[in-house]
Parts: C-alpha cells; sequence; structure tokens
C-alpha cells in the first residue's frame, strides 16, 4: 500500500499550524499599542458631519463582550470573541475562524471635542464609533517635504 503524503492525509493542517505559528508572532506585539497585524477588526475610517466614523468589522462578536472608552488621546477598542462550547475541540476538522481576546487602537486627531460625547453602536457585526470634532481636520494640512 502507498502512503500518500501528510498533506493529502490532513490538508488543513499545514495553514492551521502556519496560521497559529503567525498569530503567536504577532501577540508579542500587543503590549506596544500598535497593530502591526490586527487579528480582529479591519476598519474604515472617515470624516462625516464634523465628526470622525470608524466602522470596525468585528464577526462572532457579542455586543456584550465589546468595550470602548478614549484613553490618553486614542480610542481603545476590547473585546473577545467566543467559540461554541456546544463543539469539542479535539472535534474540529479545521478551524478558520478567528476567536480570542483583541485590542485594536486608534490615534485621535487634536479636534476631537469631547472624549465623553463618543458614541457607540453595534448592529450585524459592524461596530461604529462616531468622535465628535470640533472642526472637520483640514484637507492640505501639513508640511511638503522636498524630495531630493
Amino acid at each position: 500500500m502507498t502512503l500518500l503524503p501528510r498533506v493529502w492525509r490532513d490538508p488543513f493542517r499545514l495553514t492551521d499550524d502556519v496560521g497559529r505559528l503567525v498569530d503567536n508572532m504577532f501577540k508579542s506585539f500587543g503590549d506596544l499599542d500598535v497593530d502591526v497585524a490586527p487579528s480582529f477588526g479591519r476598519s474604515d475610517i472617515y470624516v462625516k458631519d464634523n465628526a470622525l466614523i470608524i466602522e470596525t468589522e468585528l464577526p462572532g462578536a457579542r455586543k456584550d463582550d465589546v468595550q470602548v472608552r478614549v484613553q490618553d488621546k486614542h480610542l481603545v477598542l476590547t473585546g473577545e470573541v467566543r467559540r461554541s462550547d456546544e463543539v469539542r475541540q479535539e472535534d474540529y476538522i479545521r478551524m478558520g475562524r478567528r476567536c480570542g481576546r483583541f485590542r485594536r487602537t486608534f490615534p485621535l486627531p487634536e479636534e476631537v471635542a469631547e472624549p465623553n460625547e463618543v458614541k457607540a453602536r453595534f448592529h450585524d457585526g459592524i461596530l461604529r464609533v462616531e468622535v465628535p470634532l470640533k472642526r472637520s481636520p483640514k484637507e492640505g494640512e501639513g508640511v511638503e517635504i522636498n524630495i531630493e
């Protein structure tokens, strides 16, 4: 009998192992308050009606497991996405969805009006945070740098 290559017998093992390895590598950056490779929360950020809007995808999260706060001129999103307790880990063939604790940090502009007026709404797996601004950031503000 011909012995099949291990990847043929268990095709998802390699991707699971590599994914776990990369996730563990980036966990060490968590204490730096930098989003190097966020596992959770792909975000859209835009300005509308004198407010900074941050919309973040949190698939599988529940509203009660998500916290939003303003801390040291940063918007901080934390929470946890849990896996179903109804299925034992050894019964999975493949675990492709992310689960566990997450933390996302967004620097806030100086134009923030009042941190205690920030509003958040969670609907259909999207967390929408509205940060009121004193004035909209002017497009083109900044310093022109000459390229040598």
